[in-house]
């Protein structure tokens, strides 16, 4: 089912701009070049004190909703007061007690707020309603959704997919007009819920232009192969210091390795559990040979994925069930030729053919991932070729432009000239 491109498209997002979430803000962007018209709604203000350049592209206007409904109480109660006036008010009351009675939090008591807050503030030209990640942002944008009478779609990732009762993703799946998710393995799972030709699979793709393929004079990597103490092997990690990343395994693999390899390791990412894997480290006695990055714009990325010999990323399902769907980060260290270890975890077998485009381990064994970078750090003939093969599969399959036709098409937006180029041959 396709949009009708009529009016602007509210996007809800959980917070706005993240720098963990430049695939979102590519999207939007991309989108808007096509000639969607947006509003940016955000359930939380901004954390990060960085951005990406991406960011800074993004035309949209911003509404923040009140993310504590304490902080605004006025702002709350005035749209309350405008709301329940309306026709449509009990039913997005009853369906909003329905879901209190299964998930009694304050937390679905504030969604519920910044939904009548929504609601009251959202201008009229909107049109329709997307929504990123299909907890709680989905449950603002169902709620506010009613309230206006609008139609409203949604874009499910990994933790909001995992961590959400099923109960829920069912209700949900029954109310939006469509829903998009980036992974086969998440595709499969969500269909399995809704009804018929509800889902679609469309991957995020990475955007070429942001990082484009190392000139040919930098395309062959030093011949690194870890005997060198004075020119060791840069190995590079890119995620969240959060439990689904692994970052403990690889720490643990790392300290497996023979003391014959020379290797250095830099990781970009912050993350709540950056002091305690920090002190991890330490006690491994490897703690001279980490540099701990903290979080990167997409610019400082591209230097760290060219400047890398070797890309790993312990992904792991967490014990809340959480896990990733495709990183995006595998796609950008790919793009660059950069060779890749990664876990047979989710969806990443559907970027890494192990053996061919990259290589694959079993989650939370770090002997096996110890034996998988031994290998690579020693061998950069291999490494070469599988960074080749990598990148050889991204510039086929993964390309930003390529997936979002589909997404620009449910949106009611005219085929590129690519795309029409593309059905005329």
């Amino acid at each position: 089912m396709s949009g009708t491109r009529a009016g602007r498209v509210a996007l809800v997002l959980k917070g706005y701009p993240r720098l963990s979430e430049a695939f979102i803000a590519q999207e939007i962007a991309a989108l808007e070049r096509r000639g969607l018209e947006c509003l940016i709604v955000s359930l939380r203000h901004p954390t990060d004190r960085r951005r990406h350049p991406v960011h800074a592209e993004i035309r949209a206007p911003l509404l923040y909703l009140p993310e504590y409904l304490t902080r605004e109480p006025r702002r709350v109660l005035r749209a309350w007061q405008r709301v329940r006036r309306w026709p449509s008010y009990a039913a997005a009351r009853a369906l909003w007690l329905r879901d209190l009675r299964r998930d009694p939090t304050p937390n679905r008591v504030r969604r519920f707020g910044q939904a009548l807050v929504l609601a009251a503030e959202l201008p009229q030209d909107v049109a329709r309603l997307h929504v990123h990640f299909l907890h709680t942002p989905a449950s603002v944008t169902r709620y506010c959704a009613l309230l206006r009478s609008l139609p409203w779609s949604g874009s499910a990732h990994a933790k909001d997919i995992w961590t959400t009762p099923e109960w829920e993703k069912r209700e949900k799946l029954a109310a939006c007009a469509w829903l998009v998710t980036c992974t086969a393995t998440n595709r499969d799972h969500l269909a399995a819920l809704a009804p018929p030709g509800r889902v679609e699979l469309v991957y995020h793709g990475v955007d070429l232009a942001r990082f484009p393929p190392p000139a040919v004079t930098r395309s062959a990597r030093p011949a690194r192969d870890g005997s060198d103490p004075a020119d060791p092997v840069t190995l590079l990690s890119v995620g969240r210091l959060v439990e689904k990343k692994g970052t403990d395994v690889l720490l643990e693999a790392l300290a497996r390795l023979p003391r014959t390899l020379h290797w250095r390791l830099v990781h970009a990412g912050g993350g709540p559990l950056r002091a305690k894997l920090e002190q991890r480290a330490r006690n491994l006695g490897l703690g001279e040979r980490i540099v701990w990055r903290g979080a990167l714009a997409q610019d400082d990325l591209l230097g760290e994925y060219r400047a890398a010999d070797l890309f790993v990323l312990a992904s792991r399902i967490a014990r809340d069930g959480d896990r990733d769907g495709l990183p995006n980060v595998l796609l950008e260290a790919q793009s660059q030729a950069l060779a890749c270890i990664s876990t047979a975890v989710s969806a990443i077998p559907e970027l890494i053919e192990n053996g061919v485009t990259g290589l694959l381990v079993p989650p939370d064994s770090a002997d096996a991932l110890s034996q998988a970078l031994a290998a690579l750090i020693g061998d950069p003939a291999r490494r070469h070729a599988l960074g080749a093969a990598g990148q050889a599969r991204v510039d086929a399959h993964f390309r930003l432009e390529s997936n979002l036709e589909r997404l620009a098409e449910k949106f009611g937006l005219p085929a590129s000239h690519a795309a029409e180029r593309t059905q005329a041959a």
